[in-house]
Formats: C-alpha cells, sequence, structure tokens
C-alpha cells in the first residue's frame, strides 16, 4: 500500500530535522508494510496573500480556498502516478471534498476522520483551535460535515505562529490543558486539538494524558493521536476501485 501524505502549501514550515521528526512520526501511526511518501503541492500563485494572513493571524479559510487548484491538481497526479491513497495533513481538510470529485482514489481528511472517531467513542466531543479565526473557521466545516450535534464547543488557544513551534512546547502543553479543562466543563467527552504543528508534531498525546500535571480526566484524549492512525489503517484497507470518474 502506497499512500502520500500531502502537505497542504508549497513551503516548508522548517528544516531537515524537522521534517525527519514529522515524517518518523507519521510512520509510526501507518500498518506494517504501508509505504508513506511525503509531498508538497506546487506554487500556483496566492501564496504572497496566505504569507499575510499568517502574520495577522487571519486565517479563517481564505488561504486554503487559494490553494485549493494547487492540492486538485497533486492529487490527480497522485492516481496517475500510482499511489493507492492520498492524505491531507492539514486539519482542516483543505480540498479533500473537491479532489474526491476528480480521482478514484481515496482522498483522506483528517479532520472528518477525527471526528467520525470522536463519534464512535463519545456522545459529544470538543475541539482545541490554534487561533479564534480558526475556530469560527472549524465551525463551518464541522457543520457542513453535518457532524454539529456532537460538538459541544470549539476553543482557541491563541497561540500559533510560522516555523518549528518546538521552542513553545511547555506554554502549548499550558494552553492545551486550560482550553480543554474550559471544554470539559462544557460538557465534552473527548477532544480534538486542530493543528498539526502543535499536536502532534510539538506536543505528544502522551504528555495531554490524565497526569498529576495535567488533570485531564477523560480517556478520550488518545484521540490526538488515533484520528492519524485510524485514517491511516482505514486507507490502507479501502480498495483501489472505488467508483468514481476517470480523469
Amino acid at each position: 500500500m502506497r499512500i502520500m501524505i500531502l502537505n497542504h502549501q508549497p513551503k516548508r514550515e522548517g528544516g531537515p530535522e524537522y521534517e525527519a521528526r514529522v515524517a518518523a512520526l507519521l510512520r509510526s501511526y501507518a500498518s506494517p508494510g504501508t509505504s508513506l511518501e511525503f509531498h508538497y503541492p506546487e506554487d500556483l500563485g496566492g501564496t504572497e496573500i496566505t504569507s499575510q494572513l499568517r502574520k495577522g493571524q487571519a486565517l479563517a479559510g481564505l488561504h486554503h480556498a487559494l490553494e485549493t487548484p494547487a492540492l486538485v491538481k497533486k492529487i490527480i497526479e497522485a492516481e496517475r502516478l500510482g499511489f493507492d491513497a492520498v492524505v491531507q495533513t492539514n486539519n482542516f481538510d483543505p480540498a479533500v471534498e473537491v479532489a474526491r470529485c476528480a480521482v478514484r482514489i481515496p482522498v483522506i481528511g483528517v479532520l472528518r476522520a477525527a471526528c467520525h472517531f470522536a463519534a464512535t467513542i463519545a456522545d459529544c466531543f470538543g475541539l482545541i483551535a490554534p487561533l479564534d479565526s480558526h475556530a469560527i473557521y472549524t465551525r463551518h466545516i464541522i457543520d457542513n460535515y453535518r457532524m454539529g450535534p456532537f460538538v459541544s464547543g470549539i476553543k482557541a488557544i491563541n497561540t500559533y505562529e510560522t516555523g518549528d513551534l518546538s521552542r513553545y512546547h511547555d506554554l502549548l502543553v499550558e494552553r492545551l490543558v486550560a482550553v480543554g479543562r474550559e471544554l470539559i466543563d462544557q460538557g465534552a467527552h473527548a477532544l480534538i486539538p486542530l493543528g498539526a504543528r502543535l499536536v502532534p508534531y510539538v506536543v505528544t498525546p502522551l504528555e495531554l494524558k490524565p497526569s498529576s500535571r495535567c488533570r485531564l480526566s477523560i480517556p478520550s484524549w488518545s484521540v490526538f493521536a488515533a484520528r492519524r492512525r485510524w485514517c491511516l489503517e482505514k486507507t490502507a484497507t479501502a480498495s483501489k476501485a472505488i467508483p468514481g470518474p476517470k480523469v
């Protein structure tokens, strides 16, 4: 089984050490015999706008809309190159729904996979977004997925920068725990963090499990890692001959 792991933008977030760490983490989620290959889309324009939006922390979905043509092109290329599936690494599933209209191989978005996973282990769940603008954007996506009745709340930690965020590790843990507690108080039985560059690339799921430090008493914090493991394993069992248009 050969799966393309597709970044949502052409620009790389960190150096070789950072990319190697991320690649090793994602490979640890795959089943034995599954080959993961990491790819980036072409720059078809819009990167300057995205850069300005990120500097202003106004990431409410426009940047993903601008990325859609390049992502769909890359996903079509993946099918032609013989990949069995594509997993979009960005937690807001950019271009995933559109790309499914263009190829016959599975195209997996981790947000949708995580929501369905959480809904199988809990009556309701909360989502932790990097920024307030992400939280508003996430609500629109969740409603489009018809998952709204399962969501008890969406809150932001308002901590997000470009590049490798490892230097903010302790601050991220503190903010994630604080916001997680607020969502639990609102009735969440499971929690899904958004922003893979935060969790699991910098903060590991084990750091957020119940402990004397965190005191997050719901066992479903494991959904942080399970969402990616689950979608990779499900992709590995999917048939390549899914009905769809020939491109």
